[in-house]
């Protein structure tokens, strides 16, 4: 019996980046070694098409599993490196699939080594018929139950027959970062995971008003981050004094109006945060309809007070569909944790949800808001969570 000696880790959509493709895979490279630190006994290869993990005799599942959850890797194999003989290749190729179950099977080729004596074609004619001979399998080249996948290259030959999906997506980083508005709530968390897979970090800015809100709400952000962490090993986390300026809001702002006008205070604070840290980009868990304040016409009243763009992940997602992302990066038992945030504690009964933007302008002019969002600014409380 033989052993996959090495797992080989394909790009995807990084194929496409040209003169920027090499030091994508550079960032992804590093990424992986992060995800990998723990296993001290593996090496790590990179080169232009693929990257190499050297198993060393590890348990290669777990670190399959902690593969699938790096943004930018399209998919993996488990591989036997042999030398580029093809009788070594063939007796290889025999083995492995002795190790599968199945009743078919079709081998292909590829020849990245140009000067390997045998083309593509001549390789699969050489390997297909020593497994229909030793074995009780059939040719099957549509529908196989096992693929064997031989593929030259200059270094060695790599045999496969297992091939697993990644995250897809760009490898963390390569994105920028974005000022990622953090609720607690289901829908955040997730917009903050699938901009990762996008490359993006995030940093993020929540809005606490205690006494009204309790600080179980701080510990769930805390707890919602360090599963974050799985994907973006430190997170910073700004949390905004907002008890001051939610206060002012409901003396001074009919009830219908209040998350409207909340909702713009909120963007005014993190466009001026973003600035601050260098985010180019505002983003946030909002889905069209969802809520009141996430109507299209709320949407284009709120986002009225900031000319930072907003990326909005979850805006055309269904509710359940976002429910399945939190459950599979654990998420959603957290974030159904009964403490409510400053959103929840103060919905009222009859929002707007078509609210006019002179009306928002009208109530909101009727305080010194811009005074509040300097002082509440100048006292952020923040917290570094992962390493």
């Amino acid at each position: 019996m033989i052993k996959y000696s090495h797992i080989m880790i394909r790009f995807g959509e990084l194929s496409t980046k040209g003169k920027n493709k090499s030091s994508f895979i550079r960032v992804l490279y590093e990424n992986i070694k992060h995800a990998l630190k723990d296993y001290s006994s593996l090496e790590i290869e990179y080169r232009y098409d693929h990257i190499y993990v050297y198993l060393n005799d590890e348990d290669y599942e777990p670190i399959i599993s902690r593969l699938q959850d790096v943004s930018g890797i399209h998919a993996m194999s488990l591989v036997y490196r042999c030398e580029k003989d093809i009788e070594v290749i063939k007796s290889s190729a025999l083995e492995l699939v002795k190790q599968e179950s199945g009743k078919t099977f079709k081998v292909n080729a590829k020849r990245g080594d140009k000067k390997f004596p045998l083309h593509s074609d001549e390789i699969v004619r050489a390997v297909a018929p020593v497994i229909l001979r030793n074995t009780d399998l059939r040719v099957d080249v549509h529908h196989p139950d096992i693929s064997v996948n031989v593929e030259i290259r200059e270094e060695a030959a790599y045999i496969f027959t297992r091939t697993y999906e990644g995250a897809g997506g760009y490898p963390l980083g390569v994105g920028g970062k974005a000022m990622h508005m953090l609720s607690g709530g289901i829908d955040s968390p997730v917009a903050a995971y699938l901009l990762m897979r996008r490359g993006v970090k995030i940093e993020c800015i929540h809005f606490a008003s205690p006494p009204y809100t309790n600080v179980g709400v701080i510990y769930k952000l805390e707890d919602l981050l360090k599963k974050l962490n799985y994907y973006q090993p430190t997170i910073r986390l700004s949390i905004i004094p907002f008890t001051k300026i939610q206060e002012a809001i409901y003396d001074n702002v009919p009830e219908s109006y209040c998350i409207t006008v909340m909702r713009r205070m909120m963007y005014r604070l993190a466009s001026k945060l973003a600035s601050r840290r260098n985010c180019p980009v505002i983003s946030t868990g909002e889905s069209v309809g969802q809520v009141a304040s996430q109507t299209l016409v709320s949407m284009h009243v709120i986002n009225e007070v900031t000319n930072t763009p907003v990326i909005r992940p979850c805006a055309t997602m269904d509710k359940l569909d976002i429910i399945a992302i939190s459950k599979k990066i654990d998420t959603y038992d957290i974030s159904v944790r009964p403490y409510e945030d400053c959103c929840t504690i103060f919905t009222p009964k009859n929002p707007k949800t078509a609210p006019d933007l002179e009306m928002a302008k009208e109530y909101e002019n009727k305080f010194n808001y811009e005074e509040m969002i300097t002082e509440a600014l100048n006292n952020v409380e923040v917290k570094i969570i992962g390493e």
